[in-house]
């Protein structure tokens, strides 16, 4: 299929002038039109526990928490503030008028009423009970040497604070009530805060771990082997929400990943995956282990992994120090021979290995690693591999009337309503599950081959019988294969046989070939080299389609190399595989992404045959999906990666292409929506799709734009409304300056903890649940929808949020668009949770993002501003117009 024509650049402009921009100044997010109406009624329960405010009259004061040494100097809170601020009440309970404080670890408290003075100041003693500092007298791990013998029986350490409490501001509980009655308030997030910060204080004096707003206890019965020394931790989330049915507390299971406690080495041996600790690789070690902490055996003292040392054991040397009545010497030992024959600790594995140290790296502290064991409920911040993702989600899935039961007994067990700050501010959390209407969907009607119409079932479908409707043939084709145990040739003929049945004409391919095996073990660049330089000398032009297989399953090295050199020098579209067990479905699968990819179509809304899709048909609308995807965990370097895809062919819907653009790490606002031409090279993401979508549909300029847009939280809305879409205007006067598209926007959220359960039934919801009542935002124009049947377990619904909608879409007519668009994904023969343009954007980001591999990133330079962010290779005219993603 080849592409259509680019639309003709607009004419240049005159010297010294800029297109105009008709800004529609700030904008805020706009409110409810009314409610749903379509679909078969359902009552639900719901995750949400209402919350009752007897004192909306009462205001909390916020003061900033400075804590400091003696000397003055700002003494570092993490894993310390809480301590402090608790002996700070214990022992000057009298001067702040005995008022109950929520402080959240770090720099702010806040009271109900005010404190005695705009400035208190205290000074506190803490026992040092886990310290990690040197006490000077030379031995590797801090102990007295054994000739000291009055200091033998040690006292703990203490430390001096002073802590500094002054005023910032006041936060009037009404600002709760006002959000609720559906009126404004900049002081509702505030609100909200602060009685989330009082719910943080309470698991924290439980000895819960932390993550934000979700809470960890240290039971075994928690924990989840993820192999590879590494636990997942089962917890709850939960935070305040304000909803249609006044104030109520979300709560929802959540996971979180730790280090395996226990032995030091036997974390290491599991984590690399080796047969004992002579075979682990010490550089690697280091860099999981820093920052971790140990209980130092036979001290039975907590302390922070600061490195390793730089030789064994058995060689690494310190001074120790030695007393003689009143003369000092000091005498050189290596670590070994001081626990051994000065402690008299025996030591079975450490002569070889590194010392772990848990001083300061120029004041070092040594222990030998076997009489460290790492301390329960420490997070895990590395990725994990796909066998421990894959083992997580088995192991974490709950059928509903499990996970309502794990809920009410984590709310009974968390007996918030005992808090004192809480019962003081009149705060009071019911314990039963919110009950609210569901209204259930209907599928709907799809077109496959021959105009057959269907209907999916329980929100799935499949191919058995039909043909796809718009099939490709696939004339000059090649297979490439980079894997030992796979037989391409019989793999070709099945492909063939079934895409027959599909009506897919799939010709001979050239043929097959085979990696010379002399380069298995070459870097996949180079394998990738060498196996297109094969293909060059031996097929007569470029082909319209290679099939490629992968020695592995997943995330295999050669895939990011073998796209890019294909989608950006050699436009050739591919399709990667890497089979284990081929079937009918199997090779069905594969042949649905090869037909989309060629530019064929699966399966089609019969709505855009017709076509008569409320508002979308009539009028030349064009339809967005943005993602942005950024760098795995502990890759801070890695730049972040916007990808949007736009419709094509109006009137349909089901055909997308995407742009892809590097941006800063980290960062999710896309800032490459619009640029000026006579700025840089780039047109920017959204010319691009103008141009597309005018070109592939009859020379019509889009009068509607609707906008899906996913990976933001609600602080971030404003950014989206108003510097977004102000580059996406842009975009469209830099055309013609006398356009004026209208615009609806749509924010589209899966990371939230809301769930739905059937009334007194085991299974999930049924796909096509919309619920925009009850537990939905009091003001905003909010629904939430589960297209998609689930596997076992609830499923999670998409939490759909419209910023702006200047198309004037009634409450029914949008939510079938977006219920239809979780209908259209061409990879797959089910409904989806999110609708497709959002998808496609994940898939067009991840795949893209895949070019970057093998590239070196700075981490100082890139993060920081100091070196410009690398721009992507270009796609090749060829297929940038394909859903090359798919």
């Amino acid at each position: 299929m080849e592409p259509p024509l680019p639309l003709p650049p607009p004419p240049p402009l005159p010297p010294n002038v800029t297109p105009k921009v008709v800004s529609m100044g700030k904008r805020a997010v706009m409110e409810r039109r009314g409610f749903g109406t379509k679909g078969q009624k359902i009552q639900l329960l719901t995750n949400h526990f209402r919350v009752s405010l007897a004192n909306t009259d009462g205001c909390f004061f916020q003061y900033s928490v400075s804590l400091m040494y003696e000397d003055r100097n700002p003494a570092e809170a993490k894993g310390v503030g809480r301590r402090i601020m608790d002996q700070v009440y214990e022992t000057y309970r009298s001067e702040l008028a005995g008022r109950y404080f929520a402080y959240d670890g770090e720099k702010t408290l806040f009271t109900l009423g005010a404190l005695p003075s705009n400035t208190l100041e205290f000074t506190v003693v803490l026992d040092e009970l886990t310290s990690n500092r040197n006490t000077g007298d030379g031995s590797p791990d801090g102990s007295p040497d054994k000739g000291d013998r009055k200091r033998s029986k040690r006292q703990p350490r203490s430390k001096t604070y002073l802590v500094v409490i002054s005023y910032a501001t006041k936060i009037p509980m009404q600002a709760i009530a006002d959000v609720l009655q559906g009126k404004e308030s900049e002081n509702f997030q505030e609100a909200v805060r602060v009685l989330d910060v009082i719910l943080r204080q309470h698991a924290s004096k439980q000895g819960c771990l932390l993550v934000r707003q979700s809470f960890f206890h240290n039971e075994p019965k928690n924990f989840i082997d993820l192999r590879g020394g590494v636990f997942g931790c089962r917890g709850f989330h939960s935070s305040f929400r304000a909803t249609q049915g006044g104030l109520s507390l979300n709560m929802d299971v959540s996971t979180t990943m730790i280090v395996r406690p226990g032995p030091v080495l036997e974390f290491l041996v599991l984590n690399q995956n080796v047969r004992d600790a002579r075979e682990i690789d010490w550089i690697r070690a280091k860099k999981v282990l820093k920052g971790l902490r140990v209980v130092v055996s036979p001290s039975n003292r907590e302390n922070k992994i600061t490195g390793l040392s730089d030789r064994p054991c058995a060689e690494q040397t310190f001074l120790l120090k030695q007393r003689n009545g009143k003369d000092e010497s000091s005498v050189e030992m290596t670590v070994y021979d001081y626990f051994v024959n000065h402690r008299h600790i025996p030591l079975k594995n450490s002569g070889s290995l590194p010392c772990i140290n848990i001083g300061k790296p120029k004041r070092p502290t040594f222990i030998p690693v076997e009489l460290c064991s790492l301390v329960s409920l420490q997070r895990y911040t590395k990725s994990l591999t796909n066998l421990q993702r894959a083992s997580l989600v088995e192991q974490s899935r709950q059928k509903p009337p499990e996970r309502m039961r794990v809920l009410t007994d984590a709310l009974s067990r968390s007996a918030y309503n005992t808090d004192p700050l809480l019962r003081s501010s009149g705060v009071a959390i019911g314990d039963q599950f919110t009950r609210v209407e569901g209204r259930v969907l209907q599928a709907p009607k799809l077109t496959a081959g021959n105009g057959e119409d269907f209907f999916p079932r329980n929100g799935k479908w499949n191919f058995n019988q039909k043909k796809l409707a718009e099939p490709v043939k696939i004339e000059r084709w090649a297979a490439v294969n980079f894997s030992a145990r796979c037989d391409v040739n019989k793999l070709c003929k099945d492909l063939h046989n079934c895409g027959k049945m599909k009506g897919i004409v799939i010709n001979q391919p050239f043929g097959v070939f085979e990696e010379n095996q002399q380069f298995r073990r070459a870097p996949a660049p180079v394998r990738v080299e060498k196996m297109i330089e094969m293909l060059k000398s031996k097929l007569p032009s470029p082909p319209q389609f290679l099939l490629c297989v992968l020695p592995e399953r997943k995330n295999s090295d050669i895939y990011g190399p073998w796209k890019k050199r294909n989608l950006t020098e050699l436009g050739v579209i591919t399709q990667c595989i890497a089979p284990t067990r081929v079937n009918d479905q199997y090779l069905t699968n594969v042949l649905l992404k090869i037909n989309a990819k060629l530019g064929g179509m699966n399966s089609l809304l019969a709505v855009e045959y017709s076509p008569s899709i409320p508002l979308v048909s009539k009028v030349p609308t064009l339809i967005i999906g943005m993602d942005v995807s950024h760098g795995s965990p502990g890759r801070a370097d890695v730049p972040s990666i916007a990808a949007v895809v736009s419709s094509r062919e109006w009137p349909r819907i089901s055909r997308y292409r995407a742009v892809v653009r590097t941006q800063s790490p980290k960062v999710e606002m896309i800032d490459s929506l619009h640029k000026k031409v006579s700025d840089t090279k780039d047109d920017g993401i959204f010319r691009e799709a103008l141009i597309d979508f005018y070109s592939s549909s009859g020379q019509r300029k889009p009068e509607q734009i609707i906008i899906f847009r996913d990976g933001v939280s609600e602080s971030q809305f404003n950014q989206v409304l108003n510097i977004e879409l102000e580059q996406i205007i842009e975009a469209c006067k830099f055309l013609d300056e006398n356009w004026s598209p209208k615009f609806t926007l749509i924010v589209a959220q899966k990371n939230h903890h809301t769930k739905f359960f059937q009334s007194n039934a085991p299974e999930n919801v049924p796909p096509g649940t919309v619920i925009d009542n009850g537990i939905c935002h009091p003001k905003n124009n909010d629904f939430y929808l589960c297209a998609h049947a689930g596997m076992i377990g609830t499923t999670r619904p998409t939490h759909y949020q419209v910023l702006h909608d200047e198309v004037g879409f009634s409450p029914d007519a949008l939510q079938e668009l977006v219920h239809s668009l979780s209908y259209v994904y061409q990879r797959s023969t089910s409904a989806i949770s999110l609708v497709a343009p959002i998808c496609y954007a994940h898939l067009a980001a991840a795949q893209v993002g895949q070019f970057m591999k093998f590239d070196e990133f700075s981490d100082s330079s890139s993060s920081h501003g100091g070196a410009p962010v690398p721009e992507l290779p270009v796609l090749h005219d060829r297929v940038k117009s394909s859903m090359f993603f798919c």
